[in-house]
């Protein structure tokens, strides 16, 4: 039972703010997390968290997008290909933000609280993992609610559906620690005004 005493309390701080996406409260910017890329094209569990946030973004909840994932590697891209989905999709270049260091679901919370200067925000993931995305974000001190991609845990395989259920629980842990010990992320660097320039753009002060 021990094992499970991590996620059901980071489920329990997060699940309080999570949301459909016709309810939750509009805030200035979605923080889109990574999920793997093929190449230049985002995985299926990325496209979904992709879909979300153009659906929150057509119905006015969010403003500007704050795509954040790994770039560790010339040829591992995963921001740019959240751009590229999103441009194609109709967003304007100047509405979207890349963080090419968030190696983790703590490191883009931190990075974009320290790094871009946000305060409010939607956490946008699938519905397995948002809970932890806004407990972390919530503990790097952004006001954040969440919507979680409803068809993330019937994409694929049952072990596919059964493995990150065990990764979130494990992921629990590490949660706890990040939050409580709040470690300076891989890269921290200058602070980045492209999320203040972006919501000028969309005619936010």
């Amino acid at each position: 039972m021990l094992l499970f005493v991590p996620i059901i309390f980071v489920r329990g701080q997060g699940d309080q703010y999570v949301y459909s996406a016709q309810q939750v409260p509009a805030e200035p910017v979605g923080i889109v997390f990574g999920a793997g890329v093929d190449g230049d094209r985002p995985s299926s569990y990325l496209a979904g968290r992709l879909d979300l946030a153009l659906q929150l973004w057509h119905a006015g909840k969010i403003r500007v997008f704050l795509v954040t994932g790994d770039n560790s590697t010339p040829t591992y891209n995963e921001p740019k290909a959240m751009r590229d989905y999103l441009e194609a999709h109709g967003v304007p270049a100047d509405l979207i933000v890349l963080d090419y260091a968030g190696f983790d679901t703590w490191q883009s919370c931190d990075r974009a609280k320290q790094v871009f200067g946000v305060n409010r925000a939607i956490a946008i993931s699938q519905a397995f993992h948002v809970p932890r995305a806004v407990y972390l974000c919530r503990a790097a001190g952004i006001v954040t609610y969440g919507v979680g991609d409803p068809n993330g845990l019937n994409e694929g395989p049952q072990s596919e559906w059964i493995k990150d259920n065990l990764r979130e629980v494990a992921a629990a842990f590490n949660a706890v620690y990040q939050a409580t010990l709040q470690p300076s992320p891989t890269f921290l660097g200058p602070r980045d005004n492209g999320v203040t320039q972006a919501l000028a753009a969309a005619g936010l002060p």
